[in-house]
């Protein structure tokens, strides 16, 4: 028998969100009893927008990519093309920008290859790396590639990677630890979890690189409970890792010993940050302590530890089989290599991105991501996610590297990449994530507790139309105060959506306090839903729809709204077909 075709369908949270598990269902039963035909499972593609994903790929090496994929058509895809050897081009991939200016580094394998399967990571060249790293490199040989790489830490505070493995190699007392943190938080962020469904061998072999390189013989991956496919494909790879001999004692026969433990957070969004992350596995409430000393000197049980995120261990591999210079090809002077993003909001093509650190937020908001959904103009972006800011359009040019971001107010973040139309009020968006981060504290320092509470009820004065003199003032004391004086990141970082609205979008804090008007209307407390009779035809559908009976009339004579019973939730405005009520 000659080479198989091979039919992959991507089967992450994504796609099984779309319906790719019916797709993958359809596939089979049409496909049962094909010796020539493997119908294997991915994970994502990063084409979120266009899931569920099915691509076929032929003996000579084509591959054909089919979106957007119902049950009903792949069964005409298996007929028709998979059998009949016919392509159905009407449902094929045929947008090359979303893919062009994307580097794939971590993301390489996602998409590809089975996650599922050791077999098939082992096919794609994996644990080569750790292979090559135990064969023929001393621990500071592969830190110093690492270095060469200038690799910096994924999670979002960027400190070099090589810097924290060796730190933590020199600092006595055994034993050493590595923890992969993969308590992915931030609202819209989605990257940790599509690498652990898609290709979780790679942060394994990431870890046992790391640990070979501080001298560990134990490490966790701390992964939040909400992420049950990851943690499901996570535990067989850690499985199939010990079958295979990768973990465990006497690696690859050189004498080294090292295997991992999964623990699942209860979602905590304070347990992102490290020191609260240790607390939390070893079986205490998560709660941030004062630093120094670094975790690098006494992290887990007071022992040296070293915490990087997903991406950062993904990246490892890949660095050690083609070197860091060839790594730091990519990206600009400081900031090296790639980044991967979670595009989401009110883009065309939202989903998982790689691209080189330095490329533009127009590139990726246009080029990449295809530009707002909607139609509307382009208002900002929300970068980095609750620890974040909001830039506005003026400053899409702004280069997506770590100087450039801080110097305009934002961070890096884990990766969270949201984007906005002129529908947003920005005093909303920053009140939605200042929401967040209160409910998120840990409580423990005086700052965060209070301080963002004040600064939430302030924001909840102002759209509710009940703003006061001095409040934009005093909102930039309590950030600079929060800021400066929190214990951890979460505190530290909770203003910067505040302060950066306050930077760019002034002129809307001000037309809520003083003029009480919303420039977006979405601000319920100051927007009126009103019936223009001229253009009402009576059709009561409005009426059917609202859940206060504020909506009365008789049929065929224009409606009107009881204000007084308007919640303002604009149900109505929604679904008039006539354009006849009028958000005032």
């Amino acid at each position: 028998m000659g080479a198989p075709k091979i039919v992959r369908v991507g089967l992450a949270t994504c796609g099984i969100a779309a319906g790719a598990d019916k797709v993958f269902q359809a596939l089979a039963q049409e496909l049962t009893g094909q010796q020539d035909v493997w119908l294997k499972q991915t994970g994502c593609l990063g084409m979120c927008h266009n899931e569920p994903l099915v691509e076929v790929l032929t003996p000579a090496g084509e591959s054909y990519l089919y979106t957007k994929v119902t049950p009903e058509k792949a069964t005409d895809i298996a007929r028709r093309h998979v059998l009949g050897g016919e392509p159905v081009r009407d449902w094929l991939f045929d947008d090359g920008h979303y893919l062009a200016k994307q580097k794939r580094v971590v993301l390489r394998n996602s998409g590809r290859i089975d996650p599922e399967s050791i077999d098939d990571y082992l096919e794609a060249g994996g644990y080569q790396a750790i292979a090559k790293a135990l064969r023929e490199m001393t621990p500071e040989q592969v830190i110093g590639e690492l270095e060469k790489s200038g690799l910096r830490g994924r999670g979002g505070a960027g400190f070099p990677t090589y810097l924290k493995w060796r730190l933590t190699r020199q600092s006595p007392g055994r034993p050493k630890y590595i923890i992969c943190n993969a308590d992915e938080g931030d609202p819209g962020a989605f990257m940790d979890r599509s690498v652990l469904e898609s290709d979780p061998h790679s942060v394994l072999e990431g870890m046992l690189i790391a640990a070979y390189a501080i001298g560990a013989r134990e490490g966790y991956i701390y992964v939040r409970a909400e992420y049950p496919l990851a943690v499901k494909r996570l535990k067989l790879a850690l499985a199939a890792a010990r079958e295979r001999g990768f973990l465990g004692e006497n690696i690859l026969g050189s004498g080294f010993d090292f295997d991992l433990k999964l623990r699942e957070g209860a979602g905590a969004f304070v347990c992102g940050e490290e020191t609260a992350l240790m607390m939390s596995i070893e079986g205490k409430r998560g709660m941030p302590r004062f630093r120094p000393p670094f975790p690098a000197e006494s992290g887990l049980w007071g022992k040296p530890t070293s915490i990087n995120n997903v991406e950062t261990y993904a990246n490892v591999p890949w660095i050690i089989l083609n070197g860091g210079e060839a790594f730091a090809q990519y990206g600009t002077e400081r900031s090296k290599g790639t980044k991967v993003f979670a595009l989401a909001g009110t883009i065309t093509r939202g989903g998982l991105i790689e691209v080189p650190m330095g490329i533009t937020i127009r590139e990726i908001v246009f080029e990449i991501g295809g530009g707002i959904r909607s139609g509307r103009e382009f208002k900002a972006v929300q970068i980095g996610g609750p620890s974040g800011g909001c830039l506005p359009a003026s400053l899409a040019d702004t280069p997506v590297d770590y100087e450039s971001l801080t110097q305009a107010g934002a961070i890096m973040g884990s990766g969270g990449l949201l984007v906005m139309d002129d529908s947003a009020c920005m005093v909303d968006v920053a009140k939605f994530f200042l929401d967040f981060t209160v409910k998120e504290s840990c409580g423990k320092c005086t700052f965060c507790r209070l301080g963002t509470k004040q600064m939430q009820a302030i924001l909840q004065r102002i759209t509710n139309g009940e703003g006061r003199e001095g409040d934009l003032e005093l909102l930039e004391e309590l950030a600079n105060s929060i800021s400066r004086a929190s214990l951890c990141g979460l505190g530290q970082t909770a203003p910067n959506p505040v302060l950066t609205t306050l930077r760019f979008f002034r002129d809307e804090y001000e037309a809520h306090l003083y003029e009480k008007r919303c420039p977006a209307k979405k601000c319920r407390a100051l927007i009126r839903y009103q019936v223009n009779p001229d253009r009402c035809n009576g059709c009561g559908l409005c009426n059917s729809y609202c859940p206060t009976n504020a909506i009365s009339g008789e049929k065929k004579r224009p409606f009107s709204i009881d204000q007084n019973l308007c919640t303002h939730c604009g149900l109505c405005f929604n679904v008039c077909r006539h354009e006849a009520i009028s958000v005032n």
